[in-house]
């Protein structure tokens, strides 16, 4: 009986695991590195040949969005999730898969300008369809016979619409071990879903630690902040721009606006106009809209069951087409604009940043996350002016960051959850899913609590039965001081790799005449004075 370690182990991203058991190996997640972390995401770190089934904890790409490509080379067998689960990533992973072709097509067409070979995507919208045809949905609390000797059980995790902890039981002779995959803990009190449920007692724990080295901190609660943003913007003749992600974050902003008009929090915007405008998110919103018994909250369960759709209201209008989309620019009407992607790195927020920063009446309303270097970033941080499709866009429209809508589990949170182990000491706990300060941080902290804790090392191996190290791992990569990995949107890494070109080419043109070399010197200057 073994575990591997395959992704997100002193890494955020790109979640994987392995158990080996009765003679099968089960893969626990098979997620995309996205950010710093993607180093290698057309390798997978085990051959789909030696899967004999996959269980995947939620939605998230982050944790599932391998699966294409583990389909694409050769896997055939179960994919298995909660139903919940099963219908976030029919849609996720068709949009991932589209994504990758798109950047491919773009890739392409400037590898062949420039005399480059480009790469192929990642995967193709038929591979996403043959792994959305190996889907098997469970629902919490079913014992799922797996193989002999092993069952499943998917418990809710309160992360996400259908995202569950899964408790694997495994009988090898007259050994039983139980091993609690994590997966992510959410948050408490978040609209829609459900709180994380806690289980008491396992051999061995695997979770994460996403904010394991802090708090969320007191904030002020998030509907009265809305409320008052989007009437005192509305007010003044502006509209309120949010940069949103589309799944989970998009329904919940959805959930607060109903409450907010149904309480009439908004007296001076009266029935305000809210448009979404992402296709991923039209799609998720429909299934957030679905039935939801046995994964919504008792407050939303009380507002379906008065005959009340919670994410629709009147004034709400979803956007389909582009023209739709550029529609809205044209229309002078103050309104609510809700548009992914939630970091402004591409999608239709763009259009919308281009048109509305630059208006001192308009607000712009952060809701999640902001990754350095990102767009979102750089506004949320105070430029004065940022470049969209080419454009200088000066920033005069008040900027929001409404903190508290995280949908990870806090340090606090994250030791509810394993407090619950305590009646019943886990023998090792592996600390996974975190930056490496985050993992050793928190690793640290539930060794002085008495946890057996450990944070393992990419591609490191454990025996279950002897609970020993058998394989001890590779290292996070370190880079050095000053230098980055390639990251950013396919734009910024062909600016990337055309400034390596002008690197080589500035070398070759040592021993040209002084007159050439000023005059290349000179046009290069300008240029970088130009787009300053």
């Amino acid at each position: 009986m073994k575990l591997r370690f395959l992704g997100a182990d002193r890494e955020v991203t790109g979640s994987c695991h392995c158990l080996e058991a009765c003679g099968k190996r089960i893969l626990i997640d098979c997620g995309l590195q996205q950010g710093q972390d993607e180093k290698d995401n057309n390798r997978l770190p085990i051959s789909p040949d030696q899967v004999d089934l996959v269980l995947i904890t939620h939605a998230h790409i982050d944790h599932s969005g391998r699966l294409p490509l583990l389909v694409k080379e050769g896997y055939r067998k179960q994919i298995v999730a909660t139903s919940k689960t099963c219908q976030l990533m029919e849609i996720m992973l068709r949009d991932s898969a589209h994504i990758q072709q798109s950047e491919a097509q773009w890739r392409q067409r400037k590898g062949k300008r420039a005399g480059r070979d480009a790469a192929p995507p990642l995967y193709t919208m038929e591979d996403a369809d043959a792994a959305i045809a190996l889907f098997s949905p469970v629902e919490y609390h079913q014992t799922v016979p797996l193989f002999e000797g092993i069952t499943a059980r998917f418990v809710d995790a309160g992360h996400l619409l259908g995202s569950a902890s899964i408790e694997i039981t495994v009988t090898e002779g007259n050994t039983t071990q139980v091993i609690v995959f994590s997966g992510d803990i959410g948050n408490l009190d978040q609209p829609i879903i459900r709180d994380p449920e806690y289980l008491t007692k396992a051999d061995y724990v695997v979770m994460e630690s996403t904010y394991g080295d802090r708090n969320h901190g007191v904030v002020e609660p998030l509907k009265p902040q809305l409320a008052r943003i989007i009437d005192t913007t509305l007010a003044r003749g502006g509209n309120v721009i949010i940069p949103s992600f589309a799944v989970g974050r998009t329904q919940e902003l959805l959930y607060f606006i109903r409450e907010i008009k149904e309480q009439y929090l908004t007296p001076k915007a009266g029935n305000f106009d809210v448009y979404v405008d992402s296709p991923l998110a039209a799609a998720a919103t429909s299934i957030y809209d679905g039935d939801l018994t046995g994964y919504a909250d008792e407050e939303t369960l009380a507002v379906l069951q008065a005959g009340f759709r919670p994410l629709y209201f009147p004034g709400l209008h979803i956007c389909q087409s582009a023209e739709e989309s550029m529609a809205l620019n044209a229309d002078q009407k103050p309104k609510v604009i809700i548009s992914s992607s939630g970091m402004c790195e591409a999608g239709r927020i763009r259009h919308h940043l281009k048109h509305n920063l630059w208006r001192g009446e308009c607000s712009v309303v952060f809701v999640g996350f902001q990754a350095a270097g990102t767009l979102g970033r750089i506004i949320l941080e105070g430029a004065k002016e940022v470049k969209l499709f080419g454009e200088p866009i000066s920033v005069k429209a008040q900027i929001h960051n409404l903190v508290g809508m995280s949908g990870h589990a806090d340090h606090a949170g994250l030791l509810k959850w394993i407090h619950s182990f305590q009646d019943n000491m886990p023998r090792r706990v592996f600390v996974v899913h975190g930056e490496d300060e985050t993992c050793q941080t928190f690793q640290h902290y539930l060794q002085s609590e008495g946890f057996p804790a450990i944070a393992p090392y990419f591609q490191s191996s454990y025996d279950l039965l002897e609970n020993r190290c058998l394989e001890p791992g590779v290292p996070p990569e370190k880079l050095p001081a000053g230098q980055a990995r390639l990251k950013g949107t396919p734009a910024y890494q062909e600016l990337v790799l055309t400034a390596q070109d002008l690197a080589r080419f500035v070398e070759s043109c040592q021993g040209r005449p002084n007159k050439t070399l000023a005059k290349i010197s000179a046009q290069i200057k300008q240029l970088m004075e130009e787009w300053k």
